[in-house]
C-alpha cells in the first residue's frame, strides 16, 4: 500500500516503546494520550486556541490513521481491522501522526456498513465527540475534518496514475460518502483537477490562524472560492493540504 503514498505505510504487529499510543485510549474521556496528541499539534503550530488546535489535529490525524483501510476496501472491496482496540498510532515530530500499526493484518466480514463501523462510528466520530467535549470546537467543524481526511485516502491515491485510475477512485468515493454518517457528503466535494482528483472543503479547520500557517489558507479551504481554488490546483500551484 506504501506505494501509492507514504500515509499508507502500516506495520503489522502490536508496537513496542513509549511513542506508540493505542487508538482505544485516545477516546477515553481527559485520557492522556488524546493530551498529548494536542499537546505536540499545538507545539507545531502555535494555535491561537484550543478550538483550532482540535480542528487541526482531526484534519492530520483523519487523513493518515485510517488511510490503509479506506484505500484497501475502494481497491478489493475488503475492510480492514482498525478497530480501536486493534489499532495504534505514533505520532509525528510535527503534525499528526507518522506511523500506524494494526495487531494482525485481519479482514472483517461485511462490506461498506462494516467499513462505516470501524472507521466512523467506533473510531473518527467518537474523537470528534471527545475532541468537542474537551474544546468546545464545533461538530460541524469537526466532521469536516474527518470528510477531509477520509477524502485524502482516495485523492493521494490518485496521484499514481499508473497504478489506478481517478476516475475509478472517485466513483468509490462517491459510493462511500454518499451515505456516510454525521452528514459527511455535505461537507465537501471530491473532484478532478490536472488529472488528479483534489478536495474541496466546506468547512475550515483554521490552520491559518496559527503562528504557523502565516494567514495562509490550505488549499482546499471554504475560504477560498471554488472557482479559485479549482485554478490553482489545474495550475499546480503549491498547496496546503491535510
Amino acid at each position: 500500500m506504501a506505494r501509492y503514498a507514504p500515509r499508507y505505510g502500516l506495520e503489522i504487529g502490536e508496537p513496542s516503546g513509549t511513542d506508540w499510543l493505542r487508538v482505544d485510549r485516545l477516546l477515553e474521556p481527559d485520557g492522556p494520550e488524546l493530551t498529548e496528541l494536542l499537546k505536540r499539534d499545538h507545539d507545531a503550530s502555535d494555535h491561537v486556541s484550543a478550538h483550532a488546535n482540535a480542528l487541526s489535529l482531526m484534519s492530520f490525524y483523519a487523513g493518515r490513521a485510517p488511510a490503509t483501510a479506506l484505500l484497501l476496501w475502494a481497491l478489493e472491496g475488503r475492510v480492514l481491522d482498525i478497530r480501536p482496540q486493534n489499532l495504534w498510532v505514533k505520532p509525528h515530530d510535527g503534525h499528526g501522526i507518522a506511523f500506524v500499526a494494526v495487531r494482525s493484518a485481519d479482514f472483517l466480514p461485511g462490506g461498506l456498513q462494516t467499513l462505516y463501523d470501524v472507521v466512523l462510528t467506533q473510531h473518527l466520530l467518537p474523537l470528534s465527540a471527545e475532541l468537542h467535549r474537551r474544546t468546545r470546537a464545533g461538530l460541524r467543524q469537526l466532521h469536516g475534518g474527518v470528510a477531509a481526511g477520509c477524502a485524502m485516502a482516495f485523492c493521494a491515491a490518485s496521484r499514481e496514475q499508473e497504478t489506478v485510475a481517478p476516475s475509478y477512485l472517485l466513483e468509490r468515493w462517491q459510493t462511500f460518502v454518499t451515505k456516510a454518517p454525521a452528514g459527511l457528503s455535505r461537507l465537501g466535494e471530491v473532484t478532478e483537477a490536472a488529472g488528479k482528483l483534489v478536495y474541496l472543503r466546506n468547512t475550515c479547520c483554521l490552520y491559518y490562524t496559527s503562528t504557523k500557517g502565516c494567514g495562509t489558507v490550505c488549499g482546499s479551504c471554504c475560504l477560498t472560492s471554488r472557482a479559485d481554488r479549482l485554478t490553482a490546483y489545474e495550475a499546480g500551484k503549491p498547496i496546503l493540504t491535510v
